[in-house]
C-alpha cells in the first residue's frame, strides 16, 4: 500500500484548484466529446472533473478518489460550477468496483505516481474501458523538473520530496515511465505526449513559490518528513525561505515536465 505524500491540507487542495481541462488535460481533449461516458480517477477537488463533465455532457460521468475528503471537495466544486449528473465515489484504482467495458474514456491525472502498483492500476482502467475507448493518463516527472536560479534550498526540496515519496511507495519520476507501464498493463496502441507547466511569469512564480513555501511547512509532506526523520524543522524552514526568495527573483523560472499517454482499447 502507498500513502498519499501530499495529503489534503488546504495548501495542497487549494493549489489543485488552479488545474482545469485546458492546462492539465489538453492532450486528451479531443476524446472528450458530447455523449461519451467518462470515468475520472483521482478527481481531487474536482476542477478538472467539472470541465471534462461539461465537455462530455450528456454522457455519464463518474468521479473517483481514494480520499473521502477529496470526493466531498469535488462534489462541492461541481455544485458551485452548476455541473449536474456527476456520480462521486470513494474507491481504489487497483480494484475498481465497476463493470467491465463500462466507459468510453477513463482519465487519470497525477495518479500513477502515487499508487502502489501503476501497472495493476492501468490494467483496471483498461478493464473498465469499452472497445473503441481510450485510457488517458498524465503524470509529472520530478527528476525532470528544472528551475533557475539554482538554489541549495530547492535542491534540498527535491531531494526531500524524492525520499519521502519513495518511502511512501510512490514513483515521483512517473512521467518517463508511462509507456512502459501501459505496455506492461496489456495496451498495444499507446501514444506518448510530452507536456509541461511553466511557473515562470511573475504571477505564476509568486503563486508557485508562495504555495510551496507554505506546503513544505504545513502539509502532510512536512508532517511525514519530520515524523520519519527525513528532515528537521530547521531544514524545512530553510527550504521554505528558499522558495520565498525564489518566488521574488525576477529571473526565476520553474518548469514541470509531464508525460501523458493515450491508450486505445
Amino acid at each position: 500500500m502507498t500513502r498519499y505524500t501530499h495529503g489534503q491540507h488546504p495548501s495542497v487542495t487549494d493549489s489543485y484548484r488552479w488545474r482545469n481541462a485546458a492546462n492539465s488535460a489538453a492532450y486528451a481533449l479531443a476524446e472528450m466529446t458530447p455523449g461519451r461516458s467518462l470515468l475520472d480517477i483521482g478527481c481531487g477537488p474536482g476542477t478538472i472533473t467539472a470541465d471534462l463533465a461539461a465537455r462530455v455532457a450528456p454522457g455519464r460521468v463518474v468521479a473517483l478518489d481514494s480520499s473521502a475528503e477529496a470526493v466531498d471537495l469535488a462534489r462541492a466544486t461541481a455544485e458551485k460550477e452548476g455541473v449536474e449528473g456527476v456520480e462521486f465515489r470513494v474507491g481504489d484504482v487497483h480494484e475498481l468496483d465497476l463493470p467491465d467495458a463500462s466507459f468510453d474514456v477513463v482519465h487519470a491525472h497525477q495518479v500513477l505516481q502515487h499508487v502502489a502498483d501503476p501497472v495493476r492500476a492501468l490494467s483496471e482502467m483498461r478493464r473498465v474501458t469499452a472497445p473503441g475507448g481510450v485510457v488517458a493518463a498524465c503524470d509529472s516527472d520530478y527528476a525532470g523538473m528544472y528551475w533557475y536560479p539554482r538554489a541549495p534550498e530547492l535542491d534540498a526540496w527535491m531531494d526531500l520530496y524524492q525520499r519521502v515519496a519513495r518511502h511512501n511507495g510512490g514513483e515521483p519520476d512517473a512521467g518517463r515511465r508511462m509507456v512502459a507501464w501501459a505496455r506492461a498493463a496489456g495496451f498495444t496502441d499507446v501514444t506518448y505526449l510530452a507536456e509541461a507547466w511553466s511557473h515562470s511569469s511573475p504571477e505564476r512564480r509568486a503563486w508557485w513559490g508562495g504555495m510551496w513555501s507554505r506546503r513544505i511547512l504545513e502539509s502532510d509532506l512536512a508532517r511525514q518528513a519530520l515524523a520519519e526523520g527525513h528532515a528537521t524543522r530547521e531544514e524545512l524552514e530553510r527550504i521554505s525561505a528558499g522558495w520565498a526568495a525564489w518566488s521574488e527573483d525576477p529571473e526565476g523560472v520553474f518548469v514541470v515536465p509531464r508525460g501523458a499517454i493515450l491508450c486505445r482499447v
